[in-house]
């Protein structure tokens, strides 16, 4: 499994969780786990996926949601799990 962690930042607006997941499943990335809230009209979501499948390199993903996230007013950042390890093992 290649975990990954994309975080989605944002003034809230219909149809973010939609448009990010539909990207997701149109390049084969399942969702493992997800997380969101809207605090003050902010919207801010975490998700957990994996990316063994995808169709993609995880830059050209990188890039493509990063574009996505401009398209529909927000941050869109992913980042290989391995990051989060090796923060913990130092």
């Amino acid at each position: 499994m290649k975990k990954s962690v994309i975080t989605v930042v944002g003034k809230d607006s219909v149809g973010i969780i939609a448009k990010v997941c539909t990207f997701l499943a149109d390049n084969d990335i399942n969702i493992l786990d997800i997380s969101q809230t809207i605090v003050d009209g902010f919207f801010n979501m975490m998700m957990i996926v994996d990316f063994k499948t995808a169709d993609k390199k995880f830059t050209e993903v990188s890039e493509e949601l990063e574009s996505l996230g401009e398209e529909i007013g927000c941050v869109i950042r992913i980042q290989r799990e391995e990051i989060f390890d090796n923060m913990h093992r130092i």
